[in-house]
């Protein structure tokens, strides 16, 4: 499912709503979209694209982390891994354009989106 058209990337996911939740994770703090190595849309989370794409997800490599790849689901604020990286080092972590709150149990799934050091 492709969320309704709204200003920035259209993002996939399975009962995802117009803020980027899906089945999966439905807080009030889960509004990031991301990108995988793999596909060039965007994923309300690694177990959709799982899910919907027909192959397994692929983590975005260290030469791309420059590109955006991370999008705020409130305000459709695209990020960098940099950026995102740094939004959600912060205590309270959120999108650095809007102030949405972010999940910041995200940060433990970051090895299945991006090329992280162990």
């Amino acid at each position: 499912m492709v969320t309704p058209a709204e200003p920035g990337p259209a993002v996939r996911g399975v009962d995802a709503d117009p803020q980027t939740r899906c089945a999966h994770y439905r807080t009030e703090r889960d509004v990031v979209a991301l990108r995988l190595d793999c596909c060039p849309e965007y994923w309300c989370c690694r177990e959709c694209h799982d899910e919907l794409a027909g192959h397994p997800g692929r983590p975005l490599p260290r030469e791309a982390f420059g590109l955006p790849s991370v999008l705020c689901g409130v305000c459709r604020h695209e990020m960098d891994v940099p950026a995102y990286r740094a939004a959600m080092a912060h205590a309270d972590p959120h999108c650095p354009a809007c102030g949405a709150g972010f999940n910041p149990g995200c940060s433990r799934h970051a090895h299945l989106y991006f090329v992280v050091d162990a």
